[in-house]
């Protein structure tokens, strides 16, 4: 009995485990933000697929040098435009300016500018496809819009140079493409800036006093006085520069000779007052080809009727000498006249 007291019952617990609490709505909001994400990259897709190549390599040119672009009221001093009228300074001392809004006419001459060098871009593409002397190069003529304006490259190929080995002397070829190129920008109130390209070659390291920088610089003197030659006024450069090999179309290989190049830009109307250009370039119609003059037309013969001989006017005989000329000889000229070369 004792032992049966002694005894302790045993308690078995059970907890019971309730459902799920909740746990918030903060996958909703990571979820939202994926979906937006997914919209807007969708939606990048879409825009550059309805550009064009010249428009994403203005926009590419855009981000990479932001700093570059001028709006209608001038040169830019900071990297982010605040959007109020004034804008910071950019070092101590330096005060702050007003920012110029642009106003309707300077939006309106922006669009028209544009829309001037969209049709000439578009203009010198058909004169490449429809041009003999053109097309054959059309793999050594490069047109795309910069922030500068409309640049035409015109770029060496190997065993095609435009210049002569080490020369500023031009191809013949090249200055065919000149003049059919001048004829065509000729036709736009823009002034033209020309700049020569080398590559890394350097020109002579026997020579101290001439260098890839003036190499570069003749060169584009040169292809600026074919075009003069062509009929572009003087007064239409607005600038002739040689960067020698500190710009390079194919950075991964300096030696490339597509870094041998003549840049044209047709300058835009904010590039032309940042260098102090303030007037139109002169424009020229193109000219028209010459047409030589038709031959002089030749006196019809005089109509002979049928059945009558023609009337021969006899020529008096030349005096004869003492005796020695023969006498059917001056028979035939006394009727006929001398002959001819006597």
């Amino acid at each position: 009995m004792a032992l049966e007291d002694k005894k302790q019952p045993i308690v078995v617990k059970k907890i019971k485990k309730g459902g799920h609490g909740h746990h918030g709505g903060a996958w909703k909001v990571a979820y939202a933000d994926f979906v937006t994400a997914m919209m807007a990259f969708f939606l990048l897709m879409w825009l550059l697929g309805s550009t064009t190549q010249e428009e994403r390599v203005g926009i590419s040119d855009f981000f990479q040098n932001p700093s570059a672009i001028e709006g209608p009221g001038g040169a830019s001093t900071s990297m982010i435009e605040l959007g109020g009228a004034m804008e910071v300074p950019r070092g101590e001392g330096e005060p702050m300016r007003d920012q110029p809004k642009p106003t309707p006419d300077d939006i309106a001459e922006l669009i028209e500018d544009q829309a001037r060098l969209d049709e000439l871009m578009q203009k010198l593409k058909e004169q490449i496809e429809a041009s003999p002397t053109l097309k054959d190069f059309k793999d050594q003529l490069l047109l795309d819009i910069t922030s500068e304006g409309l640049r035409i490259q015109i770029v060496d190929r190997e065993n095609r140079p435009m210049f002569d080995l080490g020369s500023t002397r031009l191809k013949s070829y090249t200055r065919d493409i000149l003049s059919e190129l001048t004829r065509t920008i000729n036709e736009v109130p823009n002034h033209v800036s020309l700049t020569g390209h080398t590559d890394a070659t350097p020109y002579s390291r026997d020579r101290i006093d001439y260098s890839n920088w003036e190499l570069s610089a003749d060169r584009a003197n040169a292809a600026r006085r074919e075009m003069t030659v062509a009929g572009m006024p003087d007064r239409k450069f607005g600038r002739v520069v040689g960067l020698a090999d500190s710009v390079m179309f194919d950075k991964s290989n300096p030696y490339n000779p597509v870094n041998r190049r003549i840049s044209i830009v047709v300058l835009n109307r904010a590039t032309e007052r940042a260098i102090g250009l303030t007037a139109d370039a002169p424009v020229a119609a193109p000219t028209p080809l010459a047409v030589p003059p038709p031959p002089p037309a030749v006196p019809a013969a005089p109509a002979i009727s049928p059945g009558i001989a023609p009337a021969i006017t006899p020529r008096p005989a030349p005096a004869r000498g003492n005796g020695n000329s023969n006498s059917v000889e001056s028979a035939i000229e006394g009727v006929l006249g001398p002959a001819p070369g006597r």
